[in-house]
C-alpha cells in the first residue's frame, strides 16, 4: 500500500507539473482568445470575409435585400479557445474524473479503512496544484478584463466598426474562457476539500463505531460457556500452526538461514546482556558523587535512557530480520513475533526511564523530584503494567494468527484490561498518605524530602482511571476498556518523555546562554552580544521550544483517538498558507512575512534617522530645532510607509479597514480624545516650531531646556537635571514663555543702592564701565542705567545689560554683582558697614551727643572716632551713626540699648530698614 501511495503522489506531481507548464506556455501567448500574434487590422480582410454571404446553390444573385442584411448587421465571430488553455481545461476535465471516482469510492455501502486510505492519498498534492492554477490564471483573468474595459461599453445607438466588434467580441471570448477555466479549477479544489471532509468524518464514525461497539460482558455465563466450546477448536489450529512451523523449518532450514538466525539471537542476546550489565556503567553516575549538577543529572539521564533502550531496540529488530528474511516462520505468525519481540524492548524501555528519572540505587542523580520510597514504588509499577500489557498484546496477536473464536478474544482481552487496572489500584494504595499527620504532643506534622506519597489530584485521575478501565469489560465494553489502557500507557509515555526534554531544554539551552559557561563567552565574544541580551535570547530559545515540544505531544496523545496525521498537516498547511473568513483570507505565512516587512522597515528608517541626526544635519547651517523636527518626520514618514507596504503585502486596503477605523473613532470618542489632542498638537509643533530643541522655555514654575519634541510630549530638562514630560497639548493651549524665541539674546538686570550724599552721576558711570568690561556683554545695546528711586538714606539704580545668549545671564549677573561691588565700595559710594540694618538716624540728640565726644574724648575711648566725629562732616539737623563696631567691642548684652538712646524719652529715633 505503501507503494501505492508513493507512485500515486508521484502522479499527482507529474500532473501538476504539466499543469503549471502549460500555464506558464498559456502565459507567454499574447493572445488567448485567438492564438494569435497579428493586430486586429490584419485580421479585418479575413473577418469581412468570413462575414461575407456564401453564393446561392443555383447560381443565380441573391435579393438586394438578402445582400444588404449581413452588411448592415454582421455577426460576431465566436472565437475559438486557444490551444494551451484548451489543454488546460482537458487537464482539469482529467482531475475531475478522479475526483469523481474517489468520491463514488467512498459513497459505497461497504467501505473499508484501506478503501478510505487510498481515496485520501494523493489528494493534498492535487489540491495543492489546482490552488496553482487558480493563482495563476488570477493575473491573466485580470489583464483580460482590463483589456476589455479600454475598448468601453458597447453603444446603445448607432453601429460600431467592425474592427471595434469583432475586437470586442476576441476579448470577452477571452474572459469567458480564462474565467471558465478558473471556475473550473475553482469548483475542483471545493470538490476536492469536501472530499477530505467525508474521509474523515468516516474514519471518525469508524473509530468511534468500533469503539464503544458493546459485546458479551465478562460476568455473563454464556461467555465462558462459549470459550470452554470453542477452547478445543483453537487448540487445534495452535498445533496446526506448530506443525506448519515446524514444516517451513525443514524445508527453509539451510545452513544460511540457520547462520542468519544464529548470528541474530546471538546478536540479540549480546544487545540484551550489554544492556543490562554494561550501559550502567557506561551512564557515568558515579554513586560517590554527593552532589551532582542538574546538567550533569540530565546528561547522565539521558546516557542511561538511550544506552538501556537502543539496544533492546537494535536485538529485537535483528531477530524480526531475520525471521523474516529467512521465512523460517509462518506468514500469520510474523506479526506474533514481532509483538513479543516488540514488547520485549518496550519493557527494556520502561526500565530505562525508570532508571535513568528515579534512579532508586543513587538518589544524588535523580532528576525527578521524589523520594527514594517513591522512585522504588513508582518503578515496579511501571514495569509491572509493561510485563502485563507485552503478555495481553502478545495473546492477543496469537488469537489473531490461529483465527481464535471471538469469545476468546474479548476474554483475553478483558482479562487484560482488568489485571492492569489491578495492578494500577495496587500501586495507588501503596501510595495512600499512611504516615500520621499529626503528632499528639509535639505539633503538627511536617512533611519532609523523604515523603513518598503522590499527589492528590494525580492519585484521584489514577483511580478514576482504574474504575473505568475495571468496570468497562464488566458491562460488555472490552474494546473501550482495552482502549483506555493502551492510551493510559501511551499518554504517560508521552508526558513522562515531555517533562524530560522540557527540563532538558531549560537546563541545556538556557543554562548554556544564561551562565557563565563556555558557549555564552564565546558567542559574547564573536558576536558582540550583552549578557542580558544572551539571557533574552535564552528565553525566547526554550519558550519556543517548550510550545513546540508540547504541540507535538498533543499530536502524538491525540492521533490514537482518529486524529490522522495527514488531517493534521493538511490543517496546519491551511492555517500557515492562508484560510478564508468571510472575504478575508487570513494566513500565518502572510503575517508573518508582513511583520518582517515592518520591522525590516521601521529598522531601515532608525537608520535613516541615525544618518541625518549624526552625519547629514550637523553638516548643514540648521538650528538644533529645526533638525530635530526633520529628523522626526523622517522617522514618522518611515514608519507609516513601512506600515503600509505591510498592509498592502497582507491584502488589507482602506476599504477593508473602514469597520477598524469606525472602532477607532468610537474610541476616540471616549477614551482617546487626549492622545490625538496631543498628537495633533505634536504635529502642530514640529510644523509651526513655536517651541524647538533648545529653547529655554517657562512652563509654569518649571524653567529649563527642551531637549526633544515627540508627537504626544515635549520633554525640558530642568537646572537641576530633572526631566519634565509636558503633553504637547499643554503647550498647544497653555502659556509658554520662550526665553530665546527670537533669538538668544538676554537681558540681566542687577539693583545697587547707593548713598544718598554721593553723586548719582558718578555711580551710572562706574556701573556702566563694570558692564562695557564685561566680554560677554553686547556692546549694541550699549548697557544702561536706569534711575529708580531717591530714598532717604540710599540712592537705587538698575544696571541693564544685554548679554549674546541666554545662557549666560546668570554667570554675567554674578560677574557684574562682583565688579560693580568692587567699583563702589572702592569710591566709598556704597557703606562699608554692611547692610543698611546696621545704620540709624537720630535727630534732636545733639547736646547729648556733643557731651559724649567730650567724654570720650577726655578719656580717650577709641569709641570716640565713632561716636563723635567732627561737626564739620555731619548736618546740625541729621546725624548717622554708626552703632556697628561699638556693638562688635561690646561685651555687655545691654551695651547696645545704652548706646543706640533708644530709651530717651525725649529724643526721636528712627531706624531704617
Amino acid at each position: 500500500m505503501l507503494r501505492r501511495s508513493l507512485l500515486s503522489r508521484f502522479r499527482h506531481r507529474i500532473l501538476g507539473t504539466a499543469l503549471i507548464a502549460t500555464l506558464a506556455a498559456t502565459a507567454v501567448l499574447p493572445n488567448a482568445a485567438s492564438g494569435q500574434g497579428s493586430p486586429p487590422a490584419a485580421q479585418a480582410p479575413a473577418a469581412k470575409q468570413q462575414n461575407a454571404a456564401p453564393p446561392p446553390a443555383n447560381g443565380q444573385p441573391a435579393p438586394a435585400n438578402e445582400q444588404a442584411a449581413p452588411a448592415t448587421k454582421p455577426a460576431a465571430p465566436k472565437a475559438p479557445v486557444s490551444e494551451a488553455l484548451q489543454t488546460l481545461r482537458d487537464r482539469l476535465d482529467t482531475i475531475k474524473d478522479d475526483l469523481e471516482a474517489r468520491e463514488k469510492a467512498i459513497t459505497g455501502p461497504n467501505v473499508g479503512a484501506g478503501d478510505l486510505i487510498r481515496a485520501r492519498d494523493g489528494l493534498d498534492p492535487l489540491a495543492d496544484r489546482l490552488r496553482s492554477v487558480i493563482d495563476l490564471l488570477g493575473p491573466r483573468l485580470d489583464a483580460a478584463r482590463e483589456r476589455l474595459t479600454q475598448i468601453g461599453p458597447k453603444p446603445k445607438e448607432g453601429e460600431e466598426s467592425e474592427e471595434v466588434a469583432r475586437e470586442r467580441a476576441e476579448r470577452e471570448q477571452a474572459v469567458n474562457d480564462i474565467d471558465g477555466t478558473q471556475r473550473l479549477a475553482k469548483s475542483l479544489l471545493v470538490q476536492s476539500d469536501q472530499i477530505v471532509d467525508q474521509i474523515s468524518n468516516r474514519r471518525r464514525a469508524a473509530f468511534t463505531r468500533g469503539l464503544f461497539e458493546r459485546s458479551s460482558s465478562l460476568l455473563t455465563p454464556d461467555l465462558w460457556m462459549r470459550v470452554g466450546a470453542d477452547i478445543p477448536r483453537d487448540i487445534s489450529s495452535l498445533k496446526s500452526g506448530f506443525d506448519d512451523t515446524v514444516s517451513l523449518f525443514r524445508r527453509n532450514g539451510s545452513l544460511w538461514n540457520l547462520l542468519i538466525l544464529g548470528l541474530a539471537l546471538g546478536l540479540s542476546v549480546a544487545l540484551y546482556f550489554g544492556r543490562r550489565n554494561i550501559a550502567p556503567a557506561l551512564g557515568r553516575r558515579d554513586i560517590n558523587v554527593t552532589a551532582p549538577s542538574r546538567r550533569a543529572k540530565l546528561l547522565g539521564a539521558w546516557r542511561v535512557l538511550l544506552l538501556g533502550t537502543l539496544p533492546a531496540l537494535a536485538g529485537s529488530y535483528a531477530v524480526y530480520y531475520a525471521l523474516d528474511v529467512t521465512e523460517l516462520l509462518p506468514a500469520r505468525f510474523l506479526p506474533v513475533a514481532s509483538t513479543i519481540l516488540g514488547g520485549i524492548a518496550f519493557i527494556a524501555f520502561v526500565e530505562a526511564m525508570a532508571d535513568a528519572l528515579l534512579a532508586v540505587n543513587k538518589p544524588a542523580w535523580r532528576p525527578a523530584p521524589v523520594s527514594d520510597a517513591a522512585a522504588w514504588r513508582i518503578t515496579a509499577l511501571a514495569v509491572s503494567i509493561a510485563v502485563v500489557i507485552t503478555v495481553s498484546k502478545s495473546t492477543e496477536a496469537l488469537n489473531s494468527a490461529i483465527y481464535a473464536a471471538l469469545p476468546i478474544s474479548i476474554a483475553t482481552r478483558g482479562i487484560g484490561a482488568i489485571t492492569a487496572a489491578l495492578l494500577l489500584a495496587i500501586g495507588l494504595h501503596r501510595f495512600a498518605d499512611t504516615a500520621e499527620k499529626e503528632e499528639e504532643c509535639f505539633g503538627p506534622y511536617v512533611g519532609t524530602e523523604t515523603s513518598s506519597n503522590i499527589g492528590g489530584p494525580l492519585r484521584l485521575l489514577g483511580w478514576v482511571a482504574v474504575a473505568v478501565i475495571a468496570v468497562a469489560p464488566l458491562v460488555g465494553y472490552v474494546a473501550f476498556s482495552a482502549f483506555l489502557v493502551d492510551q493510559l500507557i501511551w499518554t504517560a509515555s508521552i508526558l513522562v518523555l515531555l517533562w524530560l526534554l522540557v527540563v532538558s531544554a531549560d537546563v541545556l539551552i538556557g543554562g548554556s546562554l544564561c551562565e557563565d559557561t563556555r558557549i555564552a563567552t564565546t558567542l559574547q565574544a564573536n558576536t558582540g552580544l550583552r549578557k542580558r541580551s544572551l539571557n533574552q535570547i535564552a528565553v525566547l530559545t526554550t519558550g519556543f521550544a517548550r510550545v513546540l515540544l508540547i504541540a507535538v505531544a498533543a499530536l502524538l496523545a491525540l492521533a490514537p483517538w482518529g486524529l490522522d496525521s495527514t488531517d493534521i498537516f493538511s490543517s496546519v498547511r491551511t492555517a500557515f498558507f492562508g484560510f478564508k473568513v468571510g472575504d478575508v483570507t487570513i494566513s500565518l505565512s502572510a503575517i508573518a512575512f508582513g511583520v518582517s516587512i515592518l520591522v525590516v522597515g521601521v529598522f531601515i528608517t532608525r537608520g535613516i534617522q541615525r544618518w541625518l541626526e549624526n552625519t547629514y544635519l550637523p553638516a548643514t547651517d540648521l538650528d538644533a530645532g529645526l533638525r530635530n523636527s526633520i529628523s522626526t518626520v523622517a522617522g514618522y514618514v518611515g514608519f507609516l510607509l513601512a506600515l503600509a507596504l505591510a498592509f498592502s503585502y497582507l491584502g488589507l486596503s482602506l476599504e477593508k479597514l473602514t469597520i477598524v477605523a469606525g472602532a477607532l473613532s468610537v474610541g476616540i470618542g471616549f477614551g482617546l480624545q487626549s492622545i490625538v489632542n496631543n498628537f495633533v498638537s505634536g504635529l502642530l509643533l514640529l510644523w509651526e516650531r513655536p517651541i524647538r530643541v533648545g529653547d529655554q522655555v517657562l512652563i509654569g514654575d518649571s524653567e529649563g531646556i527642551v531637549k526633544r519634541i515627540s508627537v504626544r510630549s515635549t520633554e525640558i530638562q530642568t537646572f537641576d537635571r530633572s526631566a519634565v514630560i509636558v503633553p504637547n497639548s499643554n503647550l498647544i493651549s497653555g502659556i509658554v514663555k520662550n526665553r530665546v524665541r527670537g533669538d538668544r539674546t538676554g537681558r540681566v538686570i542687577i539693583s545697587v543702592s547707593v548713598l544718598r550724599s554721593k553723586d548719582p552721576v558718578e555711580a551710572a558711570e562706574m556701573m556702566v564701565a563694570c558692564a562695557k568690561a564685561h566680554p560677554d556683554v553686547l556692546k549694541e545695546p550699549a548697557p544702561r542705567v536706569v534711575f529708580k528711586k531717591i530714598g532717604d538714606p540710599f540712592l537705587e539704580f538698575e544696571l541693564i545689560a544685554m548679554v549674546v545668549d541666554v545662557n549666560l545671564s546668570q554667570k554675567v549677573q554674578s560677574d557684574l554683582n562682583f565688579s560693580v561691588f568692587k567699583a563702589l565700595a572702592d569710591a566709598e559710594f556704597i557703606p562699608p558697614m554692611g547692610p543698611a540694618s546696621s545704620f540709624i538716624t537720630v535727630q534732636g540728640l545733639e547736646p547729648v551727643r556733643d557731651a559724649l565726644g567730650q567724654i570720650a574724648h577726655a578719656v580717650g575711648s577709641p569709641a570716640a572716632h565713632v561716636i563723635a566725629p567732627p561737626a564739620a562732616a555731619r548736618s546740625e539737623s541729621e546725624e548717622k551713626v554708626s552703632a556697628g563696631a561699638d556693638e562688635a567691642s561690646s561685651t555687655d548684652p545691654r551695651e547696645p540699648a545704652r548706646r543706640s538712646g533708644s530709651a530717651s524719652p525725649d529724643g526721636n529715633l528712627r531706624r531704617h530698614g
